[in-house]
């Protein structure tokens, strides 16, 4: 019997292809997908020299999505779209096969658990996430976003026991919040995804393991796994 060929789905950062956070999302990647990581390296020194870049980033996706033979594509970054308007909807005219972008994916599963308000936490300075907070907005989602950190970029490196406690200092600081939304992968919640929901009783909501769930189930696959939180345990459908 010929081996069936894996699905291959591009995850395509604006940076760089391989970043260290990338290791704590592999283990959730089904073995039967093939996953390209593939970097544009459209910034360096600062995450808003992605700005104003939406056609490149659109040609260029949809090049590599050709070259590679994607079965579907993840646009990371909410950055990449709050600093590129109308990122999603050019996306979508340009590409033929399922994709995401962070922020969609992470709506469409904050809509799935009837989250209405969330902790937005995330590495971003106040302008980022006020574009971040602005596009929930439109979405009918409002967030509160603390800015733990002294400046825009990469927060040093936290262990699972420090971001736990700072969703259990932010979510005792604000007003009641339906879901804890980490945007940012460089934070690094997996880990700790599944304590943060048994030990304070609410669900969270990641970018990486929602545009995983996102654009898997767009190929109309599932891969329901416990270990890291409600939305991969579940694995709800897409309506």
């Amino acid at each position: 019997m010929a081996e069936r060929i894996k699905p291959k789905i591009g995850f395509v950062s604006a940076g760089a292809g391989s970043m260290p956070h990338y290791s704590s999302f592999l283990p959730l990647i089904p073995s039967a997908i093939q996953m390209d990581f593939e970097g544009l390296e459209l910034y360096r020194e600062s995450l808003y020299q992605i700005e104003n870049k939406k056609d490149v980033i659109v040609q260029r996706v949809k090049e590599l999505a050709r070259q590679r033979a994607w079965d579907g594509v993840i646009v990371t970054a909410a950055p990449t779209e709050v600093l590129n308007p109308g990122l999603f909807d050019a996306l979508q005219a340009a590409l033929s096969i399922p994709f995401t972008t962070a922020l969609h994916a992470c709506v469409i599963a904050l809509r799935i658990y009837s989250a209405k308000r969330v902790l937005l936490l995330t590495p971003f300075d106040q302008r980022l996430n006020d574009l971040i907070c602005g596009h929930l907005e439109k979405l009918e989602i409002s967030a509160a976003a603390p800015h733990p950190f002294g400046d825009l970029g990469v927060p040093k490196r936290m262990n699972p026991d420090e971001v736990f406690e700072l969703t259990k200092s932010n979510l005792r600081g604000t007003d009641p919040v339906d879901a804890v939304y980490f945007q940012g992968a460089v934070l690094d919640p997996i880990k700790v995804l599944e304590k943060i929901e048994q030990e304070l009783g609410i669900t969270v909501i990641a970018s990486n393991p929602a545009m995983l769930w996102y654009v898997l189930s767009k190929l109309q696959l599932a891969y329901p796994m416990s270990g890291y939180g409600r939305l991969m345990r579940e694995w709800p459908k897409l309506s």
